[in-house]
C-alpha cells in the first residue's frame, strides 16, 4: 500500500494540512504546524491520482506515470475525463446547488472575480492563495456566471491570473487597512454596476484578511522555487507559512505542493539539505499589470 501527496488541503475552520490518498484506503492529511521543521524526499515515480468528484476519488486504470513539471497530477484520460463533467470547464451547467461570486485580492491592482459552490465557504480563496477577498452575491450557478462576466467586461476584472504574480506580491503587501480599502471600493464599484441577473443576492461587502491564516508577517522574500520532483530528491527547511498551494520556507525556499502531488514522500535521511530543482523566484517587478487569460 503506497501513501500519495495530493497537495495542500485547506479547509474552511482550520490551518493548511498535506493530503494523501492510497487505492482502497481512502484519503487522510497531515495537519502543518508554522516554525516546525519540514522535510521529505521523492520515492519511486509520480503516479496519476485519477478522478476526485463528489468527494470521492476514482483510481487511475493504468496508474500512468506523470511528467514531473507538471502541474496537475493526472494523466491526460483522467484530465479529460475530469474537465467532461466540472463546472469550472462548463461543461456541468446543470449543478444545482448555490454559488457565491466573490472579489479576491493578490497584491496592489491585481483583483480577480469568481465564483465558488456556497458549500464550500472560504475554501477555494484559500486554496487561490487570496490576500484579502469579499462575496458579491449568491444564486444560480448560471446567474453567478453571467455576474462573473459581467464584472470582467465592465470592470476589467480577470477571472484568472498566473500563480507566479501572485506569489511574487506575497512579501511586498501594503498594511490590511489599505488591502481592505481596495477590495472595498471595487465592491462597491461591482455593485453599483447595471445588469445583475434577478436570481442573484447581492451580499454586504465584508472583507476578509488572510494574513494569519497564511502567516503573512511570517514569510521571507521567496528567493528560489522548487521546479520539479525526482526519484531521491528532497526539500529540507523549516515551514515559515503557506498560502494557496505553496508552502513558504524560512529560508526563502517556496514549495508549490502542486509539484509533489502524486509522489510516495518518506523521511530523508539524517542530514540531507534541499536538493531538489530549483530556479529563482520571479522577482516583484514582474508582478505588475492584469491578464485575463490563467
Amino acid at each position: 500500500m503506497t501513501w500519495r501527496c495530493t497537495g495542500i488541503r485547506w479547509s474552511s475552520g482550520g490551518g493548511p494540512a498535506v493530503g494523501w490518498w492510497a487505492e482502497g484506503r481512502g484519503e487522510r492529511t497531515s495537519p502543518l504546524a508554522y516554525g516546525q521543521p519540514l522535510a521529505f524526499a521523492a520515492r519511486g515515480e509520480r503516479r496519476c491520482l485519477g478522478v476526485r468528484r463528489a468527494g470521492k476519488r476514482t483510481p487511475c486504470p493504468t496508474a500512468a506515470a506523470v511528467p514531473a513539471r507538471s502541474g496537475n497530477a493526472q494523466c491526460p484520460a483522467c484530465a479529460r475525463l475530469d474537465r467532461s463533467f466540472s463546472v469550472a470547464a462548463d461543461t456541468h451547467a446543470a449543478d444545482p446547488r448555490t454559488y457565491r461570486v466573490y472579489l479576491a485580492w493578490f497584491g496592489p491592482g491585481l483583483v480577480k472575480v469568481g465564483i465558488t459552490a456556497e458549500e464550500r465557504g472560504p475554501v477555494r480563496l484559500l486554496e487561490q492563495g487570496a490576500v484579502a477577498w469579499a462575496w458579491l452575491g449568491r444564486g444560480p450557478l448560471m446567474a453567478a456566471r453571467r455576474t462573473e462576466e459581467l464584472l470582467r467586461a465592465a470592470l476589467g476584472v480577470p477571472d484568472r491570473i498566473p500563480y507566479a504574480r501572485k506569489r511574487a506580491l506575497r512579501g511586498l503587501l501594503p498594511a490590511a487597512a489599505d488591502r481592505a480599502r481596495e477590495v472595498g471600493e471595487l465592491h462597491g464599484r461591482a455593485a453599483a454596476l447595471p445588469g445583475w441577473p434577478q436570481s442573484l443576492e447581492p451580499l454586504a461587502g465584508e472583507v476578509v484578511d488572510h494574513a494569519a491564516a497564511f502567516a503573512l508577517d511570517a514569510l521571507p522574500a521567496p528567493v528560489r522555487v522548487v521546479t520539479a520532483m525526482v526519484p531521491d530528491a528532497a526539500v529540507v527547511g523549516r515551514l515559515a507559512g503557506a498560502a494557496g498551494p505553496d508552502l513558504h520556507l524560512a529560508d526563502g525556499l517556496v514549495v508549490d505542493t502542486r509539484l509533489l502531488a502524486g509522489w510516495e514522500l518518506v523521511t530523508p535521511d539524517a542530514g540531507r539539505t534541499t536538493d531538489a530543482a530549483t530556479a529563482p523566484a520571479a522577482p516583484p517587478g514582474t508582478a505588475g499589470g492584469q491578464d485575463g487569460l490563467f
